[in-house]
């Protein structure tokens, strides 16, 4: 477990290094706002695509080659940053690298449901949300700042360096046994599973997309200020994930799920008022206090839901689906907020965003899950 989150750590830290720096390079290479979460969406769409084939890729090739060619593919092409970050050649780098994310975030979330017990199974997965948060903690804000200062060199540098660490880390992890499918082959996740967990995970995630790639442009010039707020969504997530893992182990995956949604949904509406309100710290703070923890728990119930109800022949599919939710969200947040920031300025995009949030709450409540009976521990010695 120990290694797996190190390799989670370093993975997010390089992707979260670029997440916000790439769009606010593209804007100040005289790219539009839809051009600059163009960057993200791109980066999602292709992300989404490849991670569609990861369950088949770790049924036939195994975890780890399949962690190992992703952090290759998302590290290494970030160098191309420091020949032109024209909205152009950004997006076609992006999209590069949105493959390899597709793979190490599928293959990562699988891994860890394969090694954790099934009655610590929250708290596994809560902890893999804090290595992944306190990584964004602190390269959010770095990133942001270097590229702020004028060492925009060094943040594409990073970007691509930190990310290949993990491969170090690959090697140290556990032998797992592939699943050998039935005559059958392995059955798909029925449809009333994936409803709500999806859904949610769409919706707030597509808020997270909306944060990340246009809060720093939507407060002018004060971008290392944005990268505190962004520093304080990350750490919001971690005590929001966490704390939500402790609470699916005592009380049952999926009881803390409205309550998230009302609270990533408060959150994003006080960034609207904050905007409105001329840009005012104390309100942008307390809107990212609350969307992190929200959405920290909202991705915790939405994993840990669908991990109980996929059972160990379906972990990679479940993770998938997870993975496929969070990312296809964030890309489309990132752009048709991005879009609705040119038409209408930025506080709409978080009001709608809220908006967004709320609406879930409904199918959430109406939705019940039966989990997977208990599992054992199948991984090797």
């Amino acid at each position: 477990m120990a290694v797996a989150l190190l390799m989670g750590a370093t993975t997010f830290g390089g992707w979260s290094l670029l997440l916000p720096v790439v769009p606010l390079a593209v804007s100040r290479s005289g790219g539009s706002a839809a051009l600059a979460g163009a960057s993200t969406a791109i980066f999602m769409a292709t992300t989404v695509l490849t991670q569609l084939t990861v369950p088949a890729l770790l049924r036939r090739y195994g975890h780890r080659l399949v962690l190992a060619v992703g952090c290759l593919l998302l590290g290494a092409p970030a160098l191309a940053f420091l020949l032109s970050t024209e909205a152009g050649p950004a997006l076609v780098i992006s999209a590069v690298r949105g493959v390899g994310f597709g793979l190490v975030t599928v293959a990562g979330s699988a891994l860890i449901a394969e090694l954790a017990p099934k009655r610590l199974l929250g708290r596994a997965t809560g902890a893999q949300g804090i290595a992944v948060s306190a990584s964004q903690m602190v390269a959010l804000p770095l990133g942001l700042a270097l590229f702020d200062s004028g060492n925009q060199w060094l943040v594409f540098v990073l970007g691509a360096v930190v990310p290949l660490f993990s491969i170090a880390a690959i090697a140290a992890l556990p032998s797992i046994p592939r699943i050998v499918s039935g005559p059958g082959g392995v059955r798909r996740l029925p449809a009333r599973v994936l409803l709500a967990p999806c859904l949610a995970m769409l919706l707030v995630a597509s808020a997270y997309g909306g944060v990340s790639s246009l809060l720093p442009i939507a407060v002018g010039d004060r971008a290392t200020f944005a990268g505190v707020a962004l520093a304080v969504v990350s750490a919001a997530i971690l005590v929001g994930r966490y704390g939500a893992g402790v609470l699916s182990d005592r009380i049952g995956a999926g009881a803390m799920m409205v309550p998230a949604l009302g609270l990533g949904g408060l959150g994003t509406a006080l960034l609207a008022v904050g905007l409105v309100s001329d840009g005012r710290p104390a309100l942008l703070l307390a809107g990212a206090v609350a969307f992190g923890i929200g959405f920290g728990a909202v991705q915790n119930e939405a994993l840990v839901t669908l991990f109980a109800a996929a059972g160990p022949a379906r972990f990679g599919a479940a993770s998938a689906a997870w993975n496929i939710s969070y990312d296809a969200g964030t890309g489309v947040g990132a752009l048709a907020l991005g879009v609705v920031a040119g038409l209408t300025g930025f506080p709409w995009v978080f009001a709608i965003a809220a908006a967004g949030i709320v609406a879930v709450i409904p199918v959430v409540l109406g939705s019940r899950i039966q989990a997977a009976p208990p599992r054992a521990d199948r991984v090797a010695p």
